[in-house]
């Protein structure tokens, strides 16, 4: 399944941002995801691909940024300049980089927080036991304060903050950042059963571009705010720029992600 051949549960039409009414990062963006779909967001640093899940999310706000031109629809709804909890209320849920977990709070304590919008509260402790399914890793340390787990149980309990939102749609930012291989396949397992089990729709951003398109459904590569390649994750692993500039492979072997990320921008896809 690919954007064009269903109706999109989210689309953004030739958006642009712009920060402090000057800095101007979106430049005529435009994507669709559809529903039941994971896609993949892939670009270099400075993309424009966080700000992109900012703009969907409501929280530009904080960063004194705007949509300034376009539209972004989900589920046949204008939510461009929404607030952000009637965005959450409507099934959007973003996870932010860096975990952004309640510290002082335990792991079972931030996840009946991210279930405050929910408007049936009842069963919420059950809910939980849905989490610790998906990550087993939580259900050891449900009294435990959130600060004082590793890495990976935070990125875990972050994702489940989210899962307890029963979102419609999840905007992932980075979910490897930082973590160890082994963990990195532990999350993505995970985030595929969420998809295909709780239906989930979901729009990734993420460095690791193997990862994220072993996992995606369609995907789209980012430059200076721009989408300048799309296609089925299968298309774009095949794609010769994309194995030479983002998976680390090309004429030579395999590369290592320093080289491939400082990379002198051919952009033969804008030729």
């Amino acid at each position: 399944m690919t954007g064009a051949e269903a109706a999109p549960l989210l689309s953004l039409n030739n958006i642009e941002v712009l920060y402090d009414d000057v800095i101007l990062v979106l430049r005529g963006l435009s994507l669709e995801v559809a529903e039941g779909q994971i896609a993949a967001l892939l670009g270099s640093n400075g993309a424009g691909k966080t700000t992109t899940l900012k703009a969907t999310s409501g929280l530009l706000y904080v960063e004194d940024g705007e949509v300034s031109d376009g539209t972004i629809v989900f589920d046949g709804e204008e939510i461009q300049g929404m607030d952000a909890h009637r965005i959450v209320e409507r099934g959007v849920f973003q996870v932010l980089e860096g975990r952004r977990v309640f510290e002082h709070l335990t792991v079972r304590e931030n996840l009946l927080a991210g279930g405050h919008t929910r408007s049936a509260r009842r069963g919420l402790e059950s809910e939980t036991d849905k989490v610790y399914e998906y990550f087993p890793a939580l259900a050891d340390r449900r009294a435990q304060a959130a600060g004082y787990l590793s890495g990976g149980e935070q990125q875990m309990l972050a994702l489940g903050r989210a899962l307890m939102a029963a979102p419609r749609m999840m905007l992932l930012d980075e979910p490897s950042l930082g973590l160890a291989p082994k963990l990195v396949e532990t999350i993505f397992g995970a985030l595929q059963r969420i998809n295909r089990e709780e239906g989930a729709t979901i729009l990734l951003v993420e460095q690791n571009a193997r990862i994220a398109l072993s996992v995606a459904d369609y995907g789209y590569i980012m430059e200076g705010g721009r989408v300048v390649l799309e296609g089925g994750a299968e298309e774009l692993r095949a794609n010769e720029d994309v194995k030479e500039f983002y998976l680390g492979l090309g004429d030579a072997g395999r590369r290592s992600y320093r080289d491939v990320k400082h990379y002198r921008r051919r952009k033969r896809w804008l030729s």
